[in-house]
């Protein structure tokens, strides 16, 4: 995500569910001016109490409170899959977006989502022989929990997300599924075997 942002001069950047402020921060540190929404009154107290100065403003992806054409950069990291709405939140980002603007995402790969409710098949040791992958072309909701945070995350398909964004006349200028980093190797490896997240980089283009 970073590489994304450093290969252009950006000069304000919107992060869609922002949470704690950590990659508002990241922004801010390459020299962009970062707003930071999100709908949780927790977590964006832990943002301003990590960076007083920043601008965090409580806001649903759904309805942003911001003119069109006000941010040459919008962000949303690993965001879309809590969203209901997501269509709308789409739309929403594409709105806020310059002409000629960059819309980048970060968000779990559908091939993950779909996984999430067989999980692996083990061996009788334990462990990891596949992933199943099943119900991927549908839409469907799950509870996650993790560090004694509980939320709902979604399932859809990559072409529910494409179709969204295509829509909304974004041009797609970047896609990769990055691999988890060298120094992080877990039992089975299983962060290597299947595609976690997926990065993707639109362009809002003139109309």
């Amino acid at each position: 995500m970073l590489a994304r942002v450093r290969a252009r001069r950006f000069q304000k950047a919107l992060d869609v569910g922002c949470g704690e402020g950590r990659f508002c921060r990241k922004l801010a540190d390459e020299g962009v001016s970062p707003v930071g929404i999100d709908p949780t009154s927790a977590l964006l107290r832990a943002a301003k109490a990590k960076d007083v100065s920043g601008a965090y403003v409580m806001s649903e992806a759904e309805y942003l409170p911001f003119p069109d054409r006000s941010f040459d950069l919008v962000v949303s990291y690993v965001t879309l899959v809590d969203i209901p709405e997501f269509e709308k939140a789409i739309g929403e980002m594409a709105r806020v977006l310059m002409f000629g603007g960059r819309l980048l995402v970060a968000n779990l790969n559908p091939v993950l989502s779909a996984g999430m409710k067989l999980g692996w098949k083990r061996d009788d040791d334990g462990s990891p022989q596949c992933y199943q992958v099943d119900d991927y072309g549908s839409e469907w909701s799950h509870w996650v929990e993790w560090s004694g945070v509980r939320v709902v995350n979604w399932h859809r398909p990559l072409g529910a997300y494409m179709q969204a964004f295509l829509s909304n006349e974004l041009v797609l200028r970047h896609y990769d599924e990055p691999a988890a980093s060298a120094d992080y190797v877990d039992e089975g490896n299983t962060h290597a075997r299947v595609p976690w997240f997926h990065v993707m980089e639109w362009e809002k283009s003139a109309a």
